[in-house]
């Protein structure tokens, strides 16, 4: 194995594609820096930079080289930190749809900062299905039947579907006729809604919404009936800031899910956040 000083200078010029700037990065000189990768290319036997008028390039071999060598350096960094610093702050990357964000992973946060007060969450906030395309972090939930090619999923909610409004539009007596907010996407269902139910004529349509938190923010403005999702309406339930239109409820295939690649290995803190999610979604749903 070639020393771990050239390694060093070998990654920093090659992410850097400069020399000096890789030299000052690792408080060296570009002297240094340069007779390490000399060193290493003799080792080699193989040409791993082309020098140029300003900067270098890697090679063929050089970029094929390169993922190995930041691979192993990131293994040891987190081996590092998950033997040796289990108290040092960590950050969880997550993906999660917008509405699955703000009514149930923000009003957790207190709870997570108790019981695992070294993580910190980097959370992105998914609009669209393409937007989990997009390279980033391990973990995402994920909105549907539970099937997710190349990733493990853990059931996090079983969607119950019920029509709700605003305590004075509840009191009409017949709340067929409100308006009914749409939500674009799986949770459309109003049509099957009601067909389970069993109403029959033509419910009034009106505004559209492409996220379920809008749509329950017109709801709650008064703009019409939503059909609620529980457990996401549970608490605006509580807090009869909406109230329940109907006792029938719809039970549906789809539902909420904490997914991760079935080809890798969880960090300690994606593990230790995913045993966190889990424990709170059962304490809730008890």
């Amino acid at each position: 194995m070639p020393p771990l000083d050239w390694l060093r200078s070998f990654e920093a010029a090659a992410r850097l594609s400069n020399f000096t700037a890789a030299a000052a990065e690792l408080g060296l000189t570009q002297a240094a820096v340069s007779q390490h990768i000399r060193f290493l290319e003799e080792r080699l036997r193989t040409r791993l930079f082309a020098r140029l008028a300003r900067g270098v390039a890697l090679s063929p071999e050089g970029a094929a080289y390169l993922p190995h060598i930041q691979s192993a350096f990131a293994t040891i960094g987190n081996s590092t930190n998950e033997l040796f610093e289990p108290r040092a702050v960590q950050t969880v990357s997550i993906r999660v749809p917008i509405s699955f964000a703000l009514l149930v992973l923000v009003p957790a946060l207190p709870d997570l900062a108790n019981a695992l007060p070294q993580i910190r969450l980097d959370l992105v906030t998914i609009h669209r299905p393409t937007d989990y395309d997009q390279p980033g972090s391990a973990l995402d939930i994920r909105f549907g039947h539970g099937s997710f090619p190349g990733r493990e999923a853990d059931r996090l909610t079983i969607e119950r579907l019920v029509p709700v409004a605003v305590p004075p539009l509840a009191k009409d007596i017949d709340w067929t006729s409100l308006p009914l907010l749409l939500v674009a996407g799986a949770r459309e269902m109003w049509a099957e809604w009601f067909a389970a139910a069993g109403f029959s004529g033509q419910p009034r349509r009106s505004h559209r919404f492409d996220s379920f938190v809008a749509a329950m923010e017109a709801a709650k403005a008064g703009a019409g009936a939503l059909l609620g999702s529980r457990p996401l309406i549970d608490t605006a339930l509580k807090e009869r800031a909406l109230v329940r239109l109907s006792d029938f409820e719809l039970s549906s295939p789809s539902g909420h899910f904490l997914t991760r690649p079935s080809s890798s290995r969880l960090s300690g803190a994606e593990q230790d956040f995913r045993r966190w999610l889990l424990s709170r979604i059962a304490r809730i749903s008890g």
